[in-house]
């Protein structure tokens, strides 16, 4: 989806791209080493560790969460109100289950089948079906939550059809018609 807004001269940021680097935050790596003291080895944080801590045990993701996700979304709006132009794009993978989604004036949200996600978890993050599940069951389900007000698209088809319906999102959004 940012690919495509970046593609039509948008300016995208990432709050996956954020976080990425967001244990480089003093403040942000202090509090997390004060609560998951095991998973921090040498001023770094040892992300496998951390990852199975935490989506192993609900609650221990909430405290995460609550330590990363405001440093993460201050960091993505400052990066916004910064850039250029008359619409800015993020794509914020926890927008629903932070209450994020009110700080933006539209929201497109991509769907796709469980098994594509899974497959993506494998791909990009290496993780077996069990661990992919154990983090998409901590995510927002979107087929139970109703999404009002807010435009949906199925990443259901191929990819060409796929893009021609983000391109028609992402400048319906831009012209504020989302």
């Amino acid at each position: 989806m940012l690919d495509v807004a970046k593609e039509l001269g948008y300016p995208v940021f990432s709050a996956d791209g954020i976080a990425a680097d967001i244990y480089r935050d003093d403040a942000v790596l202090l509090a997390v080493k004060k609560e998951f003291p095991s998973c921090v080895r040498d001023g770094q944080i040892v992300r496998a560790e951390l990852a199975k801590e935490v989506f192993s045990d609900k609650s221990r993701l909430a405290v995460l969460d609550a330590l990363t996700h405001p440093a993460i979304m201050k960091k993505l709006r400052e990066a916004m109100d910064s850039a250029e132009g008359d619409a800015v794009f993020a794509e914020v993978p926890l927008l629903f289950e932070g209450g994020y989604e009110r700080q933006f004036d539209r929201v497109i949200v991509v769907l796709r089948p469980l098994e594509d996600r899974i497959a993506a978890l494998f791909t990009r993050n290496g993780l077996c079906r069990e661990d992919a599940l154990a983090r998409i069951k901590n995510q927002f389900d979107y087929e139970k939550n109703r999404i009002i007000g807010h435009t949906v698209l199925y990443n259901d088809s191929d990819l060409a059809t796929f893009k021609k319906r983000a391109a028609a999102a992402v400048r319906e959004a831009a012209e504020g018609g989302a």
